[in-house]
């Protein structure tokens, strides 16, 4: 394996700020099926994880056929009102410059559905960018189980100790430290203090510097 960094994204709250319309979209889709969905349970039981393991814990033993009705139909309320564009993280098109001209791996690991990731990062022009993409698809556990963040430094070709982690969650943050990866910190869901486990914690991506990740490896 090589001694240069892979470098791992979280997508939504890490490369797009779309947490806030996820929170809406769970909460039309909640209403239409009378349920009941607070702030604390999308913090702590929602954010990074995947539907088949959220929806269920809402709506009780349902059938497989039913579970994916409903994520489909909740991820296309998603798409419906979420433009990519105006929801951009600051910076996040730089960064990758940059760290592509350094030749540093890079991939895509997050616990939306495959549709949302092709979304996302086609109307970014994104893709490119990135080794591989992970998605909901790929694991069987969702975080903060490590194993996106697992797969995805193996598909890069390193250890998950030579790896940084942008991650935006709490559960996101824990699977990125289980894998035994640094993880960054980005500020765009939860606050300094509750991403306080990170190595480091960041707004957005303005001035951050491939540097700065390898200064992080080697200290």
């Amino acid at each position: 394996m090589s001694n240069t960094p892979g470098v791992i994204f979280d997508m939504d709250g890490v490369i797009v700020d779309s947490n806030p319309a996820h929170k809406k979209t769970i909460q039309i889709f909640c209403e239409k099926h009378n349920q009941d969905v607070s702030k604390t349970f999308l913090e702590n039981r929602l954010y990074g994880r995947t539907n088949k393991e959220w929806i269920p814990e809402l709506f009780g033993k349902i059938s497989d056929d039913r579970l994916k009705k409903l994520a489909d139909e909740k991820e296309q309320l998603f798409r419906d009102m979420f433009t990519p564009e105006d929801h951009i993280v600051e910076g996040i098109h730089e960064f990758l410059e940059k760290l592509e001209k350094k030749n540093i791996s890079m991939a895509v690991a997050t616990s939306a559905p495959r549709e949302n990731a092709d979304y996302i990062l086609s109307r970014l022009f994104l893709t490119d960018y990135f080794e591989t993409v992970l998605d909901s698809s790929h694991v069987t556990s969702g975080k903060p189980h490590p194993e996106v963040y697992l797969k995805a430094a193996k598909a890069l070709g390193k250890k998950p100790t030579n790896c940084i982690v942008f991650e935006d969650s709490v559960s996101g943050v824990s699977a990125g430290r289980k894998a035994g990866a640094n993880v960054i910190g980005v500020t765009t869901t939860h606050t300094n203090e509750e991403l306080s486990p990170c190595t480091m914690v960041i707004e957005n991506f303005v001035g951050f510097e491939p540097k700065h990740i390898t200064q992080m490896l080697l200290a």
